[in-house]
């Protein structure tokens, strides 16, 4: 089993403050926090100061712009579906060609189903929007714009406080998938023009199974859960109280973090790819190496599977991920990849590491340790690798470059 973990922005382990905040809600503070009795109104003070707590890291400007919901994909499916609802003569959405399958599946959904013109904007090589594209797909047409803050593969942030000015100016909707962002990076949104967001608890420390919508105060809204009262009537049903205080108290330590996040972890990251790739030819860092976030190192090593790295690396217990998926029995790189127009060479060896604050410099040691001889053991069995010169094949008919069509 591994005991090295490196997929954080996959999920992440449960602070004990956190547990420890959410255990007591499971056994003496049960109350149902709509009822009109001590028992429900113990726990509804704690959904407030949780709430206030939301707020504090997110830089809100209201405490009622919290809105608790399940998951990141439940908050980004009522911003985007509410945006079409609230404006039924906008049949145009914008978004991104990397964008999570949380934003991607349902735009897809609505453009061969429903009938809705979904613009997807390009990345370059790094992963680099155009922002002059945007622009011009900015219309009256439009009913809303979801742009992820942050990539989860290659932690590439993406310039959302000026998209959202810019989709202001042109009176649409601007929703960002900020899952992999809150947390990791200052956001302070009340000094932007976003009108919704959508975090996940269990990226940033908390439990699974709770998430938020930020809603921007004065947004038309039209909720995707009808029925009770909870949320202020913007997402009925019976709150998961034991997981909103979580959370309330992994943001509060979120922000405690924050500056060790954006140092200590950045140089644990920065140490992992500079020791890689001075040891292994072939191999680069993908994403843009100037704008990203903190905790994220996506390598591509070319002419091997990412898949077999990631086996012998959980062999020698490091856990880590990769952007190829399995898909109708043939593996294929990822989106995001193909958005970026990796080689395809490169593009099937992706695998991504995503750092905590619980991660160590000892850790970071046998990684760097650990990956070069798996790399050298997957290339002697790799047709396009020549073990004697260390080197890929240079026998033009041997070389390994089909279409990405």
């Amino acid at each position: 089993m591994a005991d090295i973990y490196l997929d954080n922005n996959a999920t992440t382990r449960v602070d004990d403050a956190v547990v420890a905040a959410m255990l007591p809600f499971f056994t003496e503070q049960y109350g149902n926090p709509s009822s009109m009795h001590g028992f429900g109104d113990k726990v509804g003070r704690a959904l407030k100061l949780a709430r206030a707590q939301v707020q504090s890291l997110l830089g809100a400007a209201h405490d009622s712009e919290i809105v608790f919901t399940s998951c990141g994909t439940e908050s980004n499916s009522t911003a985007i579906l509410s945006a079409l609802k609230s404006f039924p003569d906008r049949r145009e959405i914008i978004t991104t060609t990397v964008e999570h399958p949380a934003v991607l599946t349902l735009c897809q959904h609505l453009e061969q189903n429903e009938g809705y013109t979904v613009h997807y904007l390009a990345v370059d090589r790094q992963g680099r929007l155009d922002l002059d594209t945007y622009r011009a797909l900015l219309s009256p047409r439009v009913a809303v714009v979801s742009v992820m803050w942050a990539n989860n593969e290659t932690g590439t942030l993406f310039p959302v406080r000026e998209m959202a000015e810019m989709a202001h100016a042109a009176d649409v909707l601007f929703h960002t998938d900020a899952v992999q962002a809150v947390g990791k990076i200052p956001l302070d949104l009340k000094s932007t023009a976003i009108d919704m967001l959508s975090l996940s608890g269990h990226k940033l420390h908390a439990a699974k199974g709770v998430g938020v919508l930020y809603l921007r105060r004065g947004v038309r809204y039209r909720p995707l859960l009808r029925g009770g009262h909870q949320e202020r009537g913007r997402r009925a049903g019976t709150e998961n109280a034991a997981g909103i205080v979580g959370l309330g108290v992994a943001a509060e330590l979120a922000l405690h973090y924050m500056e060790y996040e954006n140092a200590a972890v950045r140089r644990l990251r920065d140490t992992l790819e500079q020791g890689i790739i001075a040891q292994v030819p072939s191999c680069f860092v993908t994403g843009d190496p100037h704008n990203r976030l903190p905790n994220t190192a996506n390598i591509a090593f070319e002419y091997i599977e990412g898949e077999a790295i990631l086996l012998l690396l959980n062999k020698a217990g490091i856990a880590a991920s990769s952007g190829s998926a399995c898909t109708s029995g043939s593996l294929e790189p990822s989106h995001v990849m193909r958005a970026m127009d990796i080689p395809y060479t490169a593009a099937h060896g992706t695998v991504r590491f995503s750092f905590s604050r619980y991660n160590t410099a000892e850790e970071v040691a046998r990684v760097i340790e650990a990956v070069p001889p798996v790399v050298a053991q997957l290339r002697k069995l790799s047709p396009y690798w020549d073990g004697k010169t260390n080197a890929p094949v240079r026998d033009p008919q041997q070389a390994f470059a089909p279409s990405y069509a």
